[in-house]
């Protein structure tokens, strides 16, 4: 996704201007992909987080980390964060939540 405003740290309200809570969510992910620690621009082996990708109608397809582990639903599953929130970098958004859970 490419930005609309260019704020710095992550924020609820940077997120909502993306993704609307209100419309449905669907898992595109099966499994998270771990995302390794970097430092002096080397890997260091040590998982920080885990992404995996989801979809909304009207939108490209994003990813969202989740710092602790979570339970991923199925394929297409439609979901809800929680505490979901977005950082504006250059011009890409990056997404993290605190948890999912599977809407039924």
């Amino acid at each position: 996704m490419k930005t609309k405003n260019r704020k710095n740290g992550y924020s609820a309200n940077t997120a909502k201007q993306y993704v609307d809570q209100k419309q449905a969510i669907h898992c595109l992910s099966t499994e998270f992909e771990a995302q390794i620690k970097f430092e002096d621009g080397q890997p260091t082996g040590e998982i920080i987080g885990h992404k995996a990708w989801f979809s909304q109608k009207g939108l490209p397809p994003f990813q969202v980390k989740f710092e602790s582990e979570v339970t991923l639903p199925s394929y297409l599953a439609m979901v809800d964060f929680d505490g979901l929130e977005a950082c504006e970098v250059g011009y890409n958004v990056y997404f993290r939540a605190n948890n999912i859970k599977e809407v039924k």
